[in-house]
């Protein structure tokens, strides 16, 4: 009701129905049948609700949240806002420190400021899902974090990293950049990091200052 332009998409063909019997005859609501991931959703938005600022709020599918977040973090133009509901799993992965990072948690608060802003019991929803979920807000940077680093290049290198996160990151970089360990060691020393720490150990900053240390793989 305070929305000036809501365009809603929604895969489930009965919920669409749904929709358009409860809330149809708002002048300001669009109901579209599709799946997020293939509709055109920003040509239709700005067909409908015009040019402007917008905000994302969404009941993602588990199975496809990491896809998700990471699409509507690189549209352009980006969105204000993106409030999701996801299981609670994947919030706190997403909104993790050093120690317990993720790739998923380094590339949302690589392109956003992450808040876990509610926990959504199981027992909140009919049928009764097996896990939590719980209401995950992400504040879209206007202005890249890191602005003289190739985000790119940035987010390939993080790849190699946590692509054995078992290993420490002199293994895990060597092997998955195909470089010799000696420079992988040297960039490591250089970016004043342990070689022996694992990829969910390093904070943003490390992440960056090793796109400037780590040759070119």
């Amino acid at each position: 009701q305070r929305a000036g332009c809501v365009l809603a998409i929604e895969l489930d063909e009965t919920l669409v129905g749904v929709l358009r019997a409860e809330l149809g005859d708002r002048s300001n609501l669009h109901i579209a049948h599709g799946d997020i991931l293939n509709v055109p959703y920003q040509q239709m938005l700005a067909e409908m609700c015009g040019a402007g600022s917008y905000k994302v709020v969404a009941n993602l599918p588990y199975y496809i949240t990491s896809h998700v977040l990471r699409l509507l973090l690189e549209l352009s133009p980006k969105p204000e806002m993106i409030a999701v509901m996801v299981q609670k799993e994947v919030a706190e992965r997403a909104t993790a420190g050093p120690g317990a990072m993720s790739l998923l948690g380094l590339s949302v608060q690589t392109l956003s400021e992450a808040r876990l802003v509610a926990h959504v019991p199981a027992g909140s929803f009919v049928p009764q899902p097996e896990v939590d979920s719980a209401v995950l807000q992400l504040r879209v940077r206007t202005e890249p974090l890191f602005p003289e680093v190739s985000m790119e290049r940035y987010f390939a290198i993080a790849a190699a990293g946590f692509g054995q996160k078992r290993k420490g990151l002199l293994n895990s970089l060597s092997s998955n950049l195909h470089l010799p360990k000696p420079v992988v060691q040297e960039a490591l020393r250089a970016a004043g990091i342990e070689p022996l720490r694992r990829a969910q150990q390093l904070g943003l900053e490390e992440w960056a200052r090793l796109c400037d240390t780590l040759p070119p793989g």
